[in-house]
């Protein structure tokens, strides 16, 4: 057996080094913008110098970047593998609105970069905010249109406007995460501990299987057959929705006892 190549061997010691400075760019990124995030920390992070984190990536910009299109390649990438499953359109359907509540749940670094272009482009700051709708994310939402189009000609899905599909299925799950701070202090409960996930995410798919299908009984059948099959992540990371709870908390009225 042949043993690799310097040249070879190099090349695979620089990839893995463009990866590790990738991986801790993103999450410092996620947590702290374009602004707030340091160079030193991502470098000590990945186990490299400065010198080394400038010689793959040329500046902080243009490390940004490349963290930016890394997060929602990887979006483009799932989601173009689900719907390639050589399922009904129906099912696929099903199966983008778990994906979409998953990632929620699961893709910190996503949500955190996405939040902050949104701060820096209502702030009139320089953002990339284009480059994602134009590459990323019109490509997703014309892609889950065509889909529902293909369910609607072949009587699976009722006739209806895609768009309002998409803004119904998909839509009412960042409705539901958005909103999770005032449901909380409305009736008492936190919408995000782990069993309220799970009921969430089980109605979700629930009612799309009721809402949209020509023939009900199937798409509820076909509902609890993706749910059973697609469990919720085990591990999921909430920190960023800790606030629900401390303004839960906030919000009680003091007792007596506590006030003298």
């Amino acid at each position: 057996m042949k043993s690799s190549s310097p040249s070879r061997t190099q090349a695979e010691r620089a990839a893995k080094t463009r990866r590790r400075i990738l991986a801790a760019a993103v999450r410092e990124f996620s947590r702290s913008g374009l602004a707030g995030a340091r160079t030193e920390q991502i470098a000590q992070a990945a186990g490299v110098n400065k010198a080394l984190l400038y010689y793959y990536y040329r500046s902080k910009e243009d490390l940004y970047a490349a963290s930016m299109d890394a997060v929602f390649e990887r979006l483009w990438s799932d989601f173009q593998e689900m719907m390639l499953m050589p399922v009904s359109a129906g099912e696929r359907i099903l199966r983008a609105v778990l994906q979409n509540f998953d990632r929620m749940l699961t893709h910190t670094a996503l949500h955190g970069m996405m939040q902050q272009e949104m701060v820096r482009m209502h702030k009139g700051e320089e953002h990339r905010m284009n480059q994602v709708a134009e590459r990323f994310m019109r490509p997703i939402w014309v892609r889950y249109e065509e889909v529902i189009e293909e369910g609607i000609k072949a009587g699976e899905i009722i006739r209806v406007n895609p768009a309002m599909v998409r803004y119904s299925s998909i839509g009412s799950t960042f409705f539901y995460f958005l909103s999770a701070p005032v449901t909380g202090l409305a009736f008492g409960t936190n919408p995000l501990e782990r069993q309220a996930l799970e009921e969430q995410r089980k109605m979700l798919a629930e009612y799309v299987g009721q809402a949209l299908f020509m023939d009900r009984e199937r798409g509820a059948q076909l509902a609890q057959a993706v749910l059973a099959s697609t469990p919720m992540p085990e591990k999921i990371n909430m920190r960023k929705h800790d606030h629900v709870m401390q303004m839960m908390q906030n919000a009680k009225p003091k007792s007596k006892k506590s006030e003298a």
